[in-house]
Protein backbone atom coordinates (compact mmCIF):
# COMPACT_ATOMS: atom_id res chain seq x y z
CA UNK A 1 0.00 0.00 0.00
CA UNK A 2 1.62 3.19 -0.95
CA UNK A 3 1.00 5.46 2.32
CA UNK A 4 1.71 9.28 2.33
CA UNK A 5 2.72 10.26 5.91
CA UNK A 6 2.78 13.96 6.58
CA UNK A 7 4.50 14.07 9.98
CA UNK A 8 7.66 11.68 8.62
CA UNK A 9 8.48 9.19 11.38
CA UNK A 10 12.44 8.23 11.56
CA UNK A 11 12.36 5.32 13.49
CA UNK A 12 9.01 3.50 12.40
CA UNK A 13 8.90 4.52 9.17
CA UNK A 14 5.48 4.19 7.07
CA UNK A 15 5.34 0.40 7.57
CA UNK A 16 5.85 0.38 11.21
CA UNK A 17 3.54 3.79 11.79
CA UNK A 18 1.06 1.55 10.42
CA UNK A 19 1.78 -1.12 12.70
CA UNK A 20 2.16 0.84 15.47
CA UNK A 21 -1.67 2.33 14.70
CA UNK A 22 -2.68 -1.70 14.72
CA UNK A 23 -1.26 -2.09 18.08
CA UNK A 24 -2.65 0.51 19.93
CA UNK A 25 -5.89 -0.12 18.50
CA UNK A 26 -5.90 -3.14 19.65
CA UNK A 27 -6.30 -3.11 23.32
CA UNK A 28 -9.90 -2.83 23.67
CA UNK A 29 -10.56 -6.48 21.94
CA UNK A 30 -7.81 -7.67 23.48
CA UNK A 31 -8.38 -6.73 26.73
CA UNK A 32 -11.91 -7.90 26.01
CA UNK A 33 -11.91 -11.01 24.63
CA UNK A 34 -8.59 -12.74 25.65
CA UNK A 35 -10.26 -13.80 28.91
CA UNK A 36 -13.85 -14.25 27.69
CA UNK A 37 -13.60 -18.35 27.78
CA UNK A 38 -12.70 -17.84 31.38
CA UNK A 39 -16.16 -15.54 32.42
CA UNK A 40 -18.13 -19.09 33.60
CA UNK A 41 -15.24 -20.81 35.56
CA UNK A 42 -14.18 -17.15 37.15
CA UNK A 43 -17.92 -17.71 38.78
CA UNK A 44 -17.15 -20.59 40.63
CA UNK A 45 -13.25 -19.86 41.05
CA UNK A 46 -14.08 -16.36 42.95
CA UNK A 47 -16.95 -18.08 44.81
CA UNK A 48 -19.59 -15.09 43.49
CA UNK A 49 -22.06 -15.43 40.96
CA UNK A 50 -22.38 -14.47 37.31
CA UNK A 51 -23.55 -10.87 37.72
CA UNK A 52 -20.69 -9.97 39.54
CA UNK A 53 -18.22 -11.60 36.95
CA UNK A 54 -20.05 -9.26 34.24
CA UNK A 55 -19.21 -6.77 36.44
CA UNK A 56 -15.84 -6.74 35.16
CA UNK A 57 -16.94 -6.45 31.82
CA UNK A 58 -19.69 -3.36 32.38
CA UNK A 59 -17.59 -1.55 34.58
CA UNK A 60 -14.44 -1.85 32.17
CA UNK A 61 -16.72 -0.35 29.31
CA UNK A 62 -18.24 2.57 31.24
CA UNK A 63 -15.01 3.75 32.95
CA UNK A 64 -13.02 3.19 29.39
CA UNK A 65 -16.06 5.65 28.15
CA UNK A 66 -15.57 8.09 31.06
CA UNK A 67 -11.76 7.77 30.32
CA UNK A 68 -12.45 9.16 26.78
CA UNK A 69 -13.79 12.24 27.39
CA UNK A 70 -11.06 13.44 30.04
CA UNK A 71 -8.13 11.93 27.96
CA UNK A 72 -9.35 13.34 24.29
CA UNK A 73 -8.88 17.07 24.97
CA UNK A 74 -5.85 16.57 26.84
CA UNK A 75 -4.51 14.85 23.57
CA UNK A 76 -4.82 18.35 21.96
CA UNK A 77 -3.25 20.41 25.20
CA UNK A 78 -0.13 18.35 25.47
CA UNK A 79 0.59 16.24 22.84
CA UNK A 80 -0.20 12.82 21.43
CA UNK A 81 3.15 10.64 22.68
CA UNK A 82 2.96 11.91 26.02
CA UNK A 83 -0.79 10.71 26.48
CA UNK A 84 0.15 7.27 24.65
CA UNK A 85 2.68 6.78 26.96
CA UNK A 86 0.96 7.68 30.40
CA UNK A 87 -2.23 5.44 29.33
CA UNK A 88 -0.05 2.44 28.43
CA UNK A 89 2.17 2.53 31.59
CA UNK A 90 -0.95 2.58 33.82
CA UNK A 91 -2.30 -0.40 31.64
CA UNK A 92 0.21 -2.38 32.44
CA UNK A 93 0.45 -1.72 36.26
CA UNK A 94 -3.35 -2.52 35.97
CA UNK A 95 -2.99 -5.69 34.27
CA UNK A 96 -0.65 -6.42 36.77
CA UNK A 97 -3.01 -5.86 39.63
CA UNK A 98 -5.99 -7.63 37.83
CA UNK A 99 -3.52 -10.54 37.76
CA UNK A 100 -2.87 -9.67 41.55
CA UNK A 101 -6.77 -9.68 42.64
CA UNK A 102 -7.93 -12.26 45.26
CA UNK A 103 -11.43 -11.83 45.05
CA UNK A 104 -14.10 -10.35 42.42
CA UNK A 105 -14.18 -6.76 44.12
CA UNK A 106 -10.21 -6.41 43.33
CA UNK A 107 -10.78 -7.39 40.44
CA UNK A 108 -13.48 -4.74 39.65
CA UNK A 109 -11.50 -2.19 40.70
CA UNK A 110 -8.05 -2.98 39.17
CA UNK A 111 -10.34 -3.64 35.77
CA UNK A 112 -11.35 0.16 36.25
CA UNK A 113 -8.12 1.21 36.60
CA UNK A 114 -7.00 -0.96 33.42
CA UNK A 115 -10.23 0.43 31.42
CA UNK A 116 -9.27 4.28 32.45
CA UNK A 117 -5.43 3.23 31.38
CA UNK A 118 -6.51 1.55 28.05
CA UNK A 119 -9.17 4.19 27.37
CA UNK A 120 -5.95 7.01 26.79
CA UNK A 121 -3.90 4.87 24.21
CA UNK A 122 -6.88 4.33 21.89
CA UNK A 123 -8.43 7.54 22.07
CA UNK A 124 -4.99 8.88 20.68
CA UNK A 125 -5.17 6.18 18.09
CA UNK A 126 -7.85 7.69 16.19
CA UNK A 127 -6.44 10.89 16.67
CA UNK A 128 -3.30 10.36 14.74
CA UNK A 129 -5.04 8.85 11.86
CA UNK A 130 -6.88 12.46 11.66
CA UNK A 131 -3.39 13.48 12.03
CA UNK A 132 -1.91 12.06 9.16
CA UNK A 133 -4.28 11.04 6.43
CA UNK A 134 -7.78 12.67 5.05
CA UNK A 135 -9.98 11.66 2.73
CA UNK A 136 -10.17 8.23 1.08
CA UNK A 137 -6.74 7.50 2.25
CA UNK A 138 -7.58 8.26 5.19
CA UNK A 139 -10.91 5.58 4.34
CA UNK A 140 -8.38 3.08 3.29
CA UNK A 141 -6.30 3.41 6.64
CA UNK A 142 -9.04 2.98 8.82
CA UNK A 143 -10.30 -0.34 7.26
CA UNK A 144 -6.75 -2.12 7.06
CA UNK A 145 -6.31 -0.72 10.86
CA UNK A 146 -9.68 -2.09 11.67
CA UNK A 147 -9.09 -5.31 9.19
CA UNK A 148 -6.10 -6.68 11.29
CA UNK A 149 -7.50 -5.57 14.92
CA UNK A 150 -9.91 -7.64 13.93
CA UNK A 151 -7.42 -10.78 14.05
CA UNK A 152 -7.27 -9.65 18.01
CA UNK A 153 -10.30 -11.08 19.11
CA UNK A 154 -10.23 -13.91 16.38
CA UNK A 155 -6.81 -15.38 18.25
CA UNK A 156 -7.76 -13.91 21.80
CA UNK A 157 -10.23 -16.20 23.16
CA UNK A 158 -8.30 -19.40 21.68
CA UNK A 159 -4.99 -17.98 23.20
CA UNK A 160 -7.56 -17.75 26.49
CA UNK A 161 -8.98 -20.88 26.12
CA UNK A 162 -5.21 -22.36 25.87
CA UNK A 163 -3.71 -19.93 28.93
CA UNK A 164 -6.68 -22.00 30.95
CA UNK A 165 -5.47 -25.40 30.07
CA UNK A 166 -2.17 -24.74 30.95
CA UNK A 167 -2.63 -21.94 34.19
CA UNK A 168 -5.14 -19.78 35.67
CA UNK A 169 -7.13 -17.18 34.49
CA UNK A 170 -4.41 -14.65 35.79
CA UNK A 171 -2.43 -15.55 33.64
CA UNK A 172 -4.60 -14.05 30.85
CA UNK A 173 -3.94 -10.36 32.45
CA UNK A 174 0.16 -11.39 32.65
CA UNK A 175 -0.12 -11.56 29.35
CA UNK A 176 -2.08 -8.02 28.69
CA UNK A 177 0.87 -7.09 30.64
CA UNK A 178 3.58 -8.22 28.04
CA UNK A 179 1.49 -7.08 25.51
CA UNK A 180 1.54 -3.28 27.40
CA UNK A 181 5.43 -3.58 27.54
CA UNK A 182 5.67 -4.19 23.29
CA UNK A 183 3.29 -0.75 22.85
CA UNK A 184 5.17 0.72 25.12
CA UNK A 185 8.42 0.03 23.26
CA UNK A 186 6.57 1.23 19.91
CA UNK A 187 5.21 4.57 21.66
CA UNK A 188 8.65 5.38 22.64
CA UNK A 189 9.56 5.32 18.72
CA UNK A 190 6.86 7.14 17.82
CA UNK A 191 7.31 11.00 16.77
CA UNK A 192 4.18 13.23 17.34
CA UNK A 193 2.07 13.69 15.09
CA UNK A 194 -0.25 16.87 16.39
CA UNK A 195 0.78 20.29 14.76
CA UNK A 196 -0.38 22.66 16.59
CA UNK A 197 -1.37 22.35 20.21
CA UNK A 198 -4.50 23.90 22.26
CA UNK A 199 -2.61 26.73 24.08
CA UNK A 200 -5.68 27.28 26.79
CA UNK A 201 -5.92 26.34 29.94
CA UNK A 202 -6.52 21.90 30.79
CA UNK A 203 -10.49 23.20 31.79
CA UNK A 204 -10.95 24.79 28.90
CA UNK A 205 -9.76 22.00 26.22
CA UNK A 206 -12.11 19.91 27.97
CA UNK A 207 -14.34 22.66 27.15
CA UNK A 208 -14.07 21.75 23.89
CA UNK A 209 -15.94 18.77 23.71
CA UNK A 210 -19.56 21.00 24.47
CA UNK A 211 -18.32 23.01 21.68
CA UNK A 212 -18.21 19.59 19.34
CA UNK A 213 -21.39 17.94 20.42
CA UNK A 214 -22.98 21.64 20.35
CA UNK A 215 -22.19 20.92 16.02
CA UNK A 216 -25.35 19.58 14.60
CA UNK A 217 -23.96 17.78 12.04
CA UNK A 218 -21.11 16.07 13.94
CA UNK A 219 -24.13 15.07 16.57
CA UNK A 220 -26.75 13.67 14.19
CA UNK A 221 -24.04 11.30 12.57
CA UNK A 222 -23.35 10.45 16.18
CA UNK A 223 -26.74 9.76 17.32
CA UNK A 224 -26.93 7.23 14.45
CA UNK A 225 -23.70 5.24 14.32
CA UNK A 226 -23.48 4.96 17.91
CA UNK A 227 -26.43 2.60 18.27
CA UNK A 228 -24.95 0.16 16.53
CA UNK A 229 -22.17 -1.37 18.76
CA UNK A 230 -25.34 -2.49 21.00
CA UNK A 231 -25.99 -5.10 19.21
CA UNK A 232 -21.98 -5.98 18.87
CA UNK A 233 -21.83 -5.46 22.37
CA UNK A 234 -24.67 -7.37 23.49
CA UNK A 235 -23.61 -10.68 21.63
CA UNK A 236 -19.45 -9.99 23.37
CA UNK A 237 -21.20 -10.08 26.27
CA UNK A 238 -23.80 -13.34 26.28
CA UNK A 239 -21.76 -15.03 23.88
CA UNK A 240 -20.05 -17.94 26.32
CA UNK A 241 -22.77 -18.28 28.08
CA UNK A 242 -24.60 -19.15 24.99
CA UNK A 243 -22.32 -21.14 23.41
CA UNK A 244 -21.35 -22.78 26.53
CA UNK A 245 -24.50 -23.25 28.99
CA UNK A 246 -27.12 -23.27 26.31
CA UNK A 247 -25.20 -25.25 23.97
CA UNK A 248 -23.04 -27.50 26.24
CA UNK A 249 -20.04 -26.30 23.96
CA UNK A 250 -16.81 -26.49 25.69
CA UNK A 251 -14.65 -23.48 26.86
CA UNK A 252 -12.57 -24.57 23.66
CA UNK A 253 -15.07 -25.32 21.36
CA UNK A 254 -16.46 -21.74 22.16
CA UNK A 255 -13.10 -19.97 21.29
CA UNK A 256 -13.35 -21.24 18.02
CA UNK A 257 -16.97 -20.50 17.41
CA UNK A 258 -16.02 -16.64 18.68
CA UNK A 259 -12.93 -17.02 16.20
CA UNK A 260 -15.21 -17.74 13.17
CA UNK A 261 -17.58 -14.43 14.04
CA UNK A 262 -14.42 -12.53 14.36
CA UNK A 263 -12.13 -13.72 11.17
CA UNK A 264 -16.14 -13.12 9.08
CA UNK A 265 -15.67 -9.89 10.89
CA UNK A 266 -12.44 -9.05 9.59
CA UNK A 267 -13.93 -8.76 5.99
CA UNK A 268 -16.20 -6.16 6.61
CA UNK A 269 -13.62 -3.18 6.31
CA UNK A 270 -12.23 -4.45 2.79
CA UNK A 271 -16.37 -5.67 1.82
CA UNK A 272 -16.92 -1.78 2.30
CA UNK A 273 -13.66 -0.68 0.07
CA UNK A 274 -14.66 -2.74 -2.74
CA UNK A 275 -18.56 -2.19 -2.65
CA UNK A 276 -17.96 1.62 -2.34
CA UNK A 277 -16.45 1.39 -5.71
CA UNK A 278 -19.08 0.27 -7.56
CA UNK A 279 -22.25 1.32 -4.54
CA UNK A 280 -22.51 4.85 -3.11
CA UNK A 281 -21.44 5.19 0.21
CA UNK A 282 -25.16 6.07 1.19
CA UNK A 283 -26.69 2.82 -0.31
CA UNK A 284 -24.34 0.84 1.55
CA UNK A 285 -25.23 2.05 5.13
CA UNK A 286 -28.83 1.75 4.22
CA UNK A 287 -27.81 -1.59 3.39
CA UNK A 288 -26.65 -2.46 6.53
CA UNK A 289 -29.07 -1.39 8.73
CA UNK A 290 -31.49 -3.63 6.40
CA UNK A 291 -29.20 -6.32 6.91
CA UNK A 292 -28.72 -6.24 10.73
CA UNK A 293 -32.78 -5.58 11.12
CA UNK A 294 -32.98 -9.21 9.18
CA UNK A 295 -30.10 -11.02 11.36
CA UNK A 296 -32.36 -9.64 14.32
CA UNK A 297 -35.38 -11.75 12.87
CA UNK A 298 -33.41 -14.64 12.16
CA UNK A 299 -32.11 -14.43 15.85
CA UNK A 300 -35.21 -14.20 17.34
CA UNK A 301 -36.89 -17.52 15.21
CA UNK A 302 -34.70 -19.62 14.37
CA UNK A 303 -30.98 -18.90 16.42
CA UNK A 304 -31.81 -21.08 19.44
CA UNK A 305 -31.62 -24.65 17.37
CA UNK A 306 -28.54 -25.19 16.99
CA UNK A 307 -24.95 -23.49 17.29
CA UNK A 308 -24.29 -23.35 13.74
CA UNK A 309 -27.53 -21.87 13.30
CA UNK A 310 -26.46 -19.50 15.54
CA UNK A 311 -23.26 -18.92 14.71
CA UNK A 312 -24.31 -18.47 10.88
CA UNK A 313 -26.67 -15.19 12.16
CA UNK A 314 -24.08 -13.94 14.35
CA UNK A 315 -21.12 -13.99 12.15
CA UNK A 316 -23.23 -11.39 9.26
CA UNK A 317 -24.53 -8.94 11.87
CA UNK A 318 -21.39 -8.28 12.96
CA UNK A 319 -20.04 -7.81 9.43
CA UNK A 320 -22.31 -5.21 8.67
CA UNK A 321 -21.46 -3.65 12.22
CA UNK A 322 -18.09 -3.41 11.63
CA UNK A 323 -18.49 -2.51 7.67
CA UNK A 324 -20.62 0.53 8.91
CA UNK A 325 -17.31 1.78 10.99
CA UNK A 326 -15.48 2.67 8.40
CA UNK A 327 -17.87 5.39 6.83
CA UNK A 328 -19.38 6.62 9.94
CA UNK A 329 -16.93 7.06 11.55
CA UNK A 330 -14.90 9.00 8.25
CA UNK A 331 -17.86 11.23 8.11
CA UNK A 332 -18.27 12.04 11.76
CA UNK A 333 -14.47 13.37 11.67
CA UNK A 334 -14.86 15.29 8.24
CA UNK A 335 -17.37 17.23 10.44
CA UNK A 336 -14.81 18.98 12.39
CA UNK A 337 -11.77 20.51 10.95
CA UNK A 338 -10.26 21.49 14.54
CA UNK A 339 -10.16 19.28 17.96
CA UNK A 340 -9.78 16.05 16.59
CA UNK A 341 -8.75 14.44 19.81
CA UNK A 342 -11.92 16.24 21.30
CA UNK A 343 -14.17 14.78 18.74
CA UNK A 344 -12.33 10.88 18.77
CA UNK A 345 -13.21 11.12 22.54
CA UNK A 346 -17.17 11.93 22.11
CA UNK A 347 -17.34 9.69 18.94
CA UNK A 348 -15.70 6.72 21.23
CA UNK A 349 -17.19 7.70 24.33
CA UNK A 350 -20.60 7.60 23.16
CA UNK A 351 -19.91 3.99 21.24
CA UNK A 352 -18.54 2.38 24.53
CA UNK A 353 -21.77 3.60 26.01
CA UNK A 354 -24.43 2.40 24.09
CA UNK A 355 -22.13 -0.83 23.89
CA UNK A 356 -22.43 -1.28 27.94
CA UNK A 357 -26.23 -0.29 27.51
CA UNK A 358 -26.07 -3.02 25.14
CA UNK A 359 -24.70 -5.81 27.24
CA UNK A 360 -27.04 -4.60 30.16
CA UNK A 361 -29.96 -4.73 28.19
CA UNK A 362 -28.77 -8.70 26.87
CA UNK A 363 -28.00 -9.67 30.57
CA UNK A 364 -31.25 -8.39 32.00
CA UNK A 365 -32.69 -12.00 31.46
CA UNK A 366 -30.26 -14.87 31.42
CA UNK A 367 -32.98 -17.41 30.39
CA UNK A 368 -33.40 -15.97 27.13
CA UNK A 369 -29.91 -14.39 26.12
CA UNK A 370 -30.85 -14.87 22.51
CA UNK A 371 -34.20 -13.72 22.43
CA UNK A 372 -32.81 -10.57 24.03
CA UNK A 373 -29.88 -10.14 21.39
CA UNK A 374 -32.51 -10.83 18.60
CA UNK A 375 -34.68 -7.96 19.94
CA UNK A 376 -31.60 -5.45 20.13
CA UNK A 377 -30.19 -6.21 16.43
CA UNK A 378 -33.72 -5.93 15.46
CA UNK A 379 -34.59 -3.24 17.38
CA UNK A 380 -30.87 -1.02 16.18
CA UNK A 381 -31.54 -1.95 12.58
CA UNK A 382 -34.98 -0.25 12.61
CA UNK A 383 -34.25 2.62 14.40
CA UNK A 384 -30.81 3.17 12.68
CA UNK A 385 -31.99 2.83 9.05
CA UNK A 386 -35.27 5.42 9.70
CA UNK A 387 -32.61 8.07 11.01
CA UNK A 388 -30.04 7.19 8.54
CA UNK A 389 -32.80 7.81 5.59
CA UNK A 390 -33.56 11.37 7.47
CA UNK A 391 -29.97 12.48 7.02
CA UNK A 392 -28.28 10.86 4.39
CA UNK A 393 -29.31 13.38 1.33
CA UNK A 394 -28.21 16.31 3.29
CA UNK A 395 -25.11 18.39 1.89
CA UNK A 396 -22.74 18.09 5.53
CA UNK A 397 -23.71 14.37 4.34
CA UNK A 398 -23.61 14.05 0.57
CA UNK A 399 -20.60 16.68 -0.24
CA UNK A 400 -17.95 15.21 2.30
CA UNK A 401 -18.89 12.14 0.55
CA UNK A 402 -18.31 13.88 -3.10
CA UNK A 403 -14.95 14.61 -1.42
CA UNK A 404 -13.33 11.81 -0.13
CA UNK A 405 -13.84 10.00 -3.59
Amino acid sequence: MNVNVIKPQPILGKTGMLFFLVIISAFPPLTIDLYLPALPSMVEVLNTNQSMVNLTLSSYFVTYAIGLLFWGPLSEKFGRKPIVLIGILGYILASILCAMSANIEQLIAARVLQAFAASAVTVVSTAIVKDIYSGREREKIMATIMSLVIIAPMIAPVIGAFLLQIASWRMMFVALAIFGAFAATLALCYQETLDKKYVGSVLRSWGRLTVIIRNPRFAALLVIFSITPMALMGFLAAGSYIYINDFGLTEQQFSYAFAFNAMCAAFGPMIYMRLSRYITVKRIITLCFVFLSVAGILTLTIGHLSPIIFALIAAPATVVIITMKVPGTNLMLDQQSHDTGSAVALIQFCSMTCGALGMLLVSLSQESLIKNLGLIQLSVGIIGAILWLLVKNKPFVTDKLLKNK
